[in-house]
């Protein structure tokens, strides 16, 4: 099919061409000078290149009507011109000649000399001289008037190839001596300018007949490299010659190929006849070409494979696993041999995937088979179908490497004549990549020089060169060596040890040498490699201790028992001592011990997050067995001999250590594999969860009106306040069923008003009510940011309600002659879409002048209309959907096949109308879902159908099939057979081409079944039949049932008797089959789906708030914002929105009843902790307190544990050390104070802390000084925080608050009286000069500044200003300047308790801190006061 699409671009017609408007002719344009030839490709070629562009951008499309005369006579055209563009370049000397004759100055060309002159330093005088051009030449072309040296220096040729650009460069002219001595040494410079046609020059210029021989040799004759030029020329007219085809990489940047998916490799993907995504999936792996013979026994040893993989986790009677097998096997057959896609096994093939009762196979065995009255059992599901499709290209990996290492097993045998019945005997047990690759280190290890010359000789008869490896390693040396021997006398293989262990006996025993280990060793000594006993026994040990680890068997058993006995514990490193607080998300595994891995499979995340700890370098993941010393002890008999010697005795002690170094190493690496492969279970897992959330998402049908079939597209109207914060709008938008968008606004004010107490409605209150009855939507969608979205609801509940707004009419459900209507209504939508759509890049194109929060109702409504596309449309932006806790985790691509999986099994399980689809993009963004399809295929569909008049009449034409027409094929055979019955075409019964079946489920292999069942039904003989089809085409039984309305008369027909028919005649399972049938002749394409999914309390919860029940529940401790203090209640808000109280039974002790009021205890906005008792989540509201001693008790998650799975003791020893430390570092003990703004910060965090907060806002915490100071940290400004110390006095013990607290002289009862009366009085103060006139928020500089601009523009007058001290917290600078002559002047100003402190004089307020200062110049102007810094002069004006 791709033979409509081309991937080149052809090139255009090289001639400009302009159209003259007035007069409707074409012109040719000529940029020549004075009648001269002027070479434009240049501008020809871009030309083309626009035109290329222009073709490839319009999709490729070939057009076929082009007459080809015109083709063949622009293709002449183009030739004559290069011709002639070749002539004008070229001219020989003949032409030249031609040309200098017009020329007065020209002279004929004579016989050249050579041109190597300039080796004997002489002859400057026979050098000709270039004359200046005279003015009416100034414009002629370079060769025209030069002499003809200078023209040969113009057209060298090839072999001057120093100084390739000296053509194009222009060089200044100067007098004739000067020009004579630069020529001269240009030619020094440039050996290669003058050209080489022949050396015969060189004796000539003085050289013998041997120093020529010499040149000649060292610099040849100027043409060695012809060969080379001639080919890249060669090359070079080849590539941009006439009718090279454009190519798209020409077009095209390679980001964008691969962004268009335009690729070579994607154009291929279009081309071949196969499912997209079968072949993208089978990308990295061979092509099959086996025999029918070789591929039923590799499906067969498949399907086994597979079965083993996926039975033990189905629910299956112990009789079903053959005929699970059997299914299976079925399977792979439909997508390894018929390329089949997953949709269409489970949609049409449904029959092989259900035991149906009494299916017996007489080869079975009869004790395996189900009993003859067992019923009907689905083996195998959609998700089965999926897995098995994983599981398939899992094992072609497998295949694949399998067969390469018996390719070089082979290789081996043949070369070295080796056979290895470890090796045969293991490669034919392998189940998993990580069994091939330890056989493929056995071969590697166990034959390693042998195996070089394997890889050298398959290096050479492929054509590479590989440098042959000399060097042997340790282990190639000892086994070449006399220490092998040692090896030897072990007595027993690391084979026979591996049988013995696995059979847990010894059917292989050990024989023991006569020496001992260390006399066998001295007589082993092999200089100079060994040259003593111990190197040669420390040899033999190694390579012992390397065999057992090299064997695949030993590996096989030990893997299996790191499965069945594995343990995993968390172990905390110093890192995650200091980072993992009772707080953090990490907490919950920071102690964790013994885990098995059944345990970790049924909470995937938690072992992911304990990974990524990892990483983090938080803690360590420690894989284990349980009693693993034990295990080596009790391997040890199966290595040692019973042999009762002084030397058995030696040897075996020797074994065992050998045995217990192997099995240590094999730990770690058993750890490291089995760690990994549990990770990869664990992702299995969670993205299964993750595409079954995803799935139920999925499945729902778009919001049903009242009175309405399911799957009816509803009128929608939807609002958002967004994040409701002051002076925002209220958006909404109206969408009609098709998804167009009518109409969209604002509105400010829909509250309700009160007339009881003369509040009137809101402005926008009677414009709603307009709006919904002009429209008359069926149902009002609302969501939000915040959870100030619910009081809109309750607005909008409020006005449908008061005002009677009422959604359509419809058919009372009791009396079906009433027509009845009921209030709007008016819901939450789920906005996960919304908030991904409003602020995308398709969102701006398609409104690009609406507002965010429009776009976001946009999206909104969209979702209820259709939830399916609004998914369909994020593409590969659906992973930004958290469908699990912790989906970060999980690759992103695994993750997205996953949930491409979920979205391809519901497309086709709805369906796409594809007329809808070529003309709705919305809509077509379903097309790469379809099975068979994807986003190539599926846009070569799209352009095919466009190219075909934009409409399809029946699915025939999809292949290209119709009977009146000429059409080109949209797809070929096998994607069509793939996706023909998920591609619907509605059914009209007034167009005698529409065929009801092109409307239904039914795939067009089976219509003939269908028309069969229809014409039963109406019980019709064959020549009814034949009428009927005569008149009305193929289906025309089934056009006269729909047509007389007799759907219902299918249900008689007894399908059994049709199935057993079918099976018996044509061998092909069609019970399922038959049931689809009848069910699409009564309802085509019925919806199937579930009915819009309403949100529950918990999904509006979090998705107002952003928290869930883990992240925010009973006991936490949460900051919160004091919104109003009340005697008996304070008003809270929560950081995640909503709403909280406390009670005057949570006070704080000495707060409230005949303690300190609440208002003065706590100040509006001030944020302290709080504890939570209660949330209701449906209000969205919360019940907190602030008794002190609840505060203390920290929130800890309760988990069940089982004893011995949580090291308590670990835990109690780090918070012991802790605290042990925190002392050591400060010197004194952890203190906590009874007061809500007592925090345990150092002075970084307590500035980290206010940092976010509003100047004035404060904390009590611990001081460096000792047990009796307390520091509290201020924030004065921006930035600016003061630390103040406070001295207790009066304590009753060291750790009690004392009675007296000082700050410097003023002295305070309590902690409260010390923050209304100090921090708070000062905080005035400082609030009270930042809002004086005088005032700047600059730095000093920055004043000093102003008050010299000021001064200079006022000569006369003085000024001052006041501005802060970022350096000493507390304090200001009082900046003047007395006239513009005068120097700048500052004083400090501090802020105390009551008032300012200037000079040692303090003042209440600015006014008379600002009299003070005046006053203070005076009398230092006057000489009786202390000197001004930096001076003054002139009086202060105010």
């Amino acid at each position: 099919m791709n033979e409509f699409f081309d991937d080149t671009a052809e090139l255009g017609s090289e001639e400009d061409e302009d159209f003259d408007e007035v007069a409707g002719d074409v012109r040719k344009k000529s940029n020549g000078t004075n009648g001269a030839v002027d070479d434009s490709s240049e501008e020809e070629e871009d030309d083309d290149d626009e035109e290329a562009a222009r073709r490839v951008r319009e999709g490729f499309i070939v057009d076929e009507d082009e007459d080809e005369d015109e083709q063949t006579e622009r293709r002449r055209l183009k030739k004559k011109r290069r011709r002639e563009r070749e002539e004008v370049d070229i001219l020989d000397d003949e032409d030249l000649d031609l040309i200098g004759e017009a020329n007065p100055q020209y002279e004929a060309r004579q016989p050249s000399k050579s041109k190597y002159k300039r080796l004997k330093r002489g002859h400057k005088d026979d050098r000709p001289t270039q004359e200046a051009r005279g003015v009416n030449e100034i414009f002629s072309d370079d060769e025209e008037g030069l002499g003809d040296d200078a023209i040969d220096r113009h057209r060298e040729p090839r072999g001057g190839l120093v100084d390739e650009f000296a053509d194009f460069i222009d060089e200044d002219e100067f007098e004739d001596d000067i020009q004579r001595e630069l020529e001269e040494d240009r030619e020094v410079a440039r050996p290669g300018m003058s050209g080489l046609p022949g050396l015969s020059g060189l004796q000539a210029a003085g050289l013998d007949e041997a120093a020529e021989e010499d040149f000649r040799a060292a610099f040849g004759d100027g043409t060695e490299y012809d060969w080379a030029i001639d080919l890249q020329m060669q090359a070079d007219e080849k590539e941009q010659g006439e009718g090279r085809e454009i190519k798209l990489q020409d077009v095209f940047e390679p980001a964008q190929l691969e962004e268009r998916l335009i690729t070579d490799e994607d154009m291929e993907i279009r081309k071949i006849d196969v499912p997209e995504r079968l072949q993208l999936a089978r990308k990295p792996f061979k092509t099959l070409n086996l025999t029918p013979d070789q591929m039923k026994a590799r499906l067969k040893e498949e399907a086994h494979w597979i079965t083993t993989l996926i039975l033990p986790k189905k629910r299956l009677a112990r009789y079903f696993a053959e005929p699970f097998e059997r299914a299976v096997h079925k399977v792979l057959e439909f997508l390894t041999i018929e390329d089949y896609e997953v949709p269409f096994i489970f949609t049409h093939r449904k029959d092989y995937l259900i035991h149906a009762g009494g299916d017996y196979s007489p080869d079975d065995n009869e004790a395996d088979q189900p009993p003859p009255d067992a019923g009907p059992e689905r083996l195998l599901v959609q998700n089965d179908l999926w897995e098995i499709f994983e599981l398939d290209m899992k094992y072609r990996a497998l295949a694949e490497k399998r067969d390469a290492l018996q390719r070089s097993y082979d290789a081996l045998q043949n070369i070295s004549n080796i056979t290895d019945p470890v090796f045969e005997e293991m490669v034919a047990k392998v189940q998993t990549i990580e069994e091939i690759q330890e056989i493929q280190d056995y071969l590697h290890f166990q034959y390693s020089a042998e195996m070089k010359d394997v890889s050298l000789l398959e290096s050479e008869s492929n054509g590479t060169q590989k440098r042959a490896q000399a060097s042997r390693n340790i282990f190639e040396k000892v086994r070449a060596g006399r220490a092998y021997a040692m090896v030897r006398a072990f007595g027993i293989s690391a084979d026979d040890v591996a049988k013995n262990i696995i059979a847990s006996r010894r059917s292989h025993f050990t024989e023991d040498p006569s020496e001992a280990p260390d006399d066998m060793a001295d007589s082993l000594i092999d200089p100079p490699e060994y040259n003593t006993g111990a190197e040669v026994l420390r040899a033999a040990k190694a390579m012992y201790v390397e065999e057992l680890v090299a064997s695949p068997r030993m590996r096989r058993y030990l893997r299996q028992s790191f499965y069945e006995s594995g343990m995993v514990d968390c172990i905390r490193t110093e890192k995650g001592l200091r980072k993992i607080g009772e707080d953090h998300p990490y907490y919950e595994f920071k102690y964790l011990r013994r885990q098995d891995f059944h345990s970790l499979s049924r909470q995937p995340e938690m072992y992911l997050k304990m990974l990524k700890a990892e990483e983090e370098g938080l803690i360590e993941v420690k894989v284990r067995m349980v009693d693993y010393d034990k295990f080596k002890r009790n391997l040890h008999q199966f290595i040692v001999s019973d042999n009762q010697s002084a030397a058995a005795d030696a040897w075996n002690s020797l074994r065992r250590d050998v045995l217990d170094s192997a099995l240590t190493r094999l730990e770690k690496v058993m750890s490291r594999g089995v760690k990994e492969t549990l990770r990869s279970e664990c992702e299995n897992e969670l993205c299964k969860t993750a595409r079954d959330k995803y799935y139920e998402k999925l499945d729902q049908a778009p919001y049903k009106p009242k009175g309405t079939d399911l799957g009816t597209v509803p009128r929608v109207l939807t609002l958002s306040n967004g994040r409701a914060a002051r002076g925002d709008a209220i958006c909404w938008a109206y969408l009609e069923p098709d998804g167009r968008v009518q109409e969209q606004g604002k509105f400010a004010d829909l509250r309700i008003g009160n007339p009881e107490r003369y509040i009137p409605d809101g402005k926008d209150v009677v414009n709603f009510c307009e709006i919904v009855r002009r429209r008359k939507p069926d149902v009002i969608g609302v969501s939000g940011l915040s959870t100030e979205t619910k009081r809109l609801v309750k607005d909008l509940e409020a006005i449908i309600e008061a005002y009677d707004l009422r959604g359509p009419e419809y058919t009372d459900p009791n009396d079906e002659d009433e027509e009845k209507s009921d209030l709007l209504e008016v819901f939450m939508i789920n906005d996960e879409v919304a908030r991904l759509y409003y602020n995308s890049a398709r969102a701006d194109k398609e409104f690009p002048t609406y507002p965010p929060l429009t776009k976001y109702c946009i999206g909104l409504a969209r979702y209820l209309q259709s939830p399916l596309q609004e998914y369909a449309a994020l593409q590969k932006d659906i992973v930004s959907i958290p469908f699990v806790p912790n989906q970060n985790l999980l690759p992103q691509d695994k993750l997205l096949a996953r949930l491409d999986s979920a979205m391809v099994d519901m497309v086709n399980l709805v369906g796409v109308e594809i007329n809808e689809a070529v003309s709705d993009p919305y809509l077509a963004n379903l097309l790469p879902y379809i099975c068979g399809l994807g986003p190539r295929k599926a846009d070569d569909v799209l352009k095919t159908i466009n190219m075909n008049g934009g409409e399809v009449y029946s699915r025939g034409e999809l292949c290209g099939y119709a009977t009146d027409r000429e059409l080109r094929p949209a797809m070929a055979a096998k994607v069509f057979q793939n996706c023909a019955s998920f591609l619907y075409i509605r059914y009209d019964g007034q167009e005698a081409e529409s065929d009801y079946l092109d409307n239904t489920r039914v795939h067009p292999e089976d219509y003939d079944l269908g028309r069969k069942m229809a014409a039963d039904a109406m019980e019709m003989d064959e020549e009814d039949v034949k009428g009927e089809c005569d008149e009305y085409g193929p289906s025309g039984v089934i056009r006269k049932m729909i047509r007389e309305d007799a759907n219902e008369r299918v249900q008689d027909l007894i399908l059994e008797a049709y199935a057993e028919q079918i099976e018996k005649n044509l061998e092909i399972r069609k019970r399922a089959t038959l049931e689809t049938i009848r069910a699409e002749l009564m309802v085509a394409y019925e919806e199937i789906r579930r009915a819009f999914s309403i949100m529950s309390t918990d999904e509006v919860f979090t998705m107002l708030t952003g928290e869930t029940r883990e992240s925010l529940t009973e006991g936490m401790i949460v900051p919160v914002s004091i919104k109003r203090t009340f005697p008996d209640h304070i008003e809270v808000k929560l950081d995640c929105g909503i709403d909280g109280g406390v009670s005057e039974s949570e006070y704080p002790e000495g707060v409230g009843g005949a303690g300190i009021e609440p208002r003065h205890y706590y100040q509006i906005h001030q944020t302290v902790p709080a504890k939570i008792l209660f949330i209701n989540r449906k209000a969205l509201t919360a019940q907190l307190t602030f008794r002190n001693d609840l505060l203390k008790r920290p929130f800890r998650k309760e988990i069940d544990r089982l004893p011995g799975e949580w090291d308590d003791r670990q835990e109690a020893d780090d918070k012991k050390a802790a605290e042990k430390e925190k002392e050591t570092v400060t010197g004194r003990a952890h203190r906590v104070v009874n007061h809500p703004l007592f925090f345990a910060f150092n002075t970084p965090q307590a500035e980290e802390y206010l940092g976010g907060k509003e100047p004035g806002e404060l904390v009590i915490r611990p001081s460096s000084k000792g047990l009796d100071h307390l520091a509290v940290t201020w924030k004065v400004a921006d930035n600016v925080y003061q630390h103040l110390d406070v001295l207790e006095m009066d304590k009753e013990n060291e750790y009690s608050l004392g009675k007296t607290l000082r700050v410097g002289r003023m002295t305070y009862s309590d902690l409260d009286e010390l923050i209304v009366g100090h921090v708070e009085a000062m905080a005035k103060k400082v609030t009270e000069m930042m809002k004086d006139e005088r005032y700047q928020k600059g730095s000093k500089a920055q004043t000093e500044q102003w008050l010299c601009t000021y001064t200079e523009a006022n000569p006369k007058r003085s000024m001052y200003a006041f501005c802060i001290n970022p350096k000493y917290p507390g304090y200001f600078f009082l900046c003047y300047k007395a006239g513009q002559a005068a120097q700048l002047g500052t004083w400090p100003v501090k802020v105390v308790p009551r008032g300012f402190e200037l000079q040692g004089s303090q003042y209440p307020d600015m006014k008379s801190l600002k009299n003070g200062f005046k006053m203070q110049m005076q009398t230092m102007q006057a000489g009786g006061g202390r000197p001004a810094v930096g001076g003054g002069g002139g009086p202060m004006r105010r």
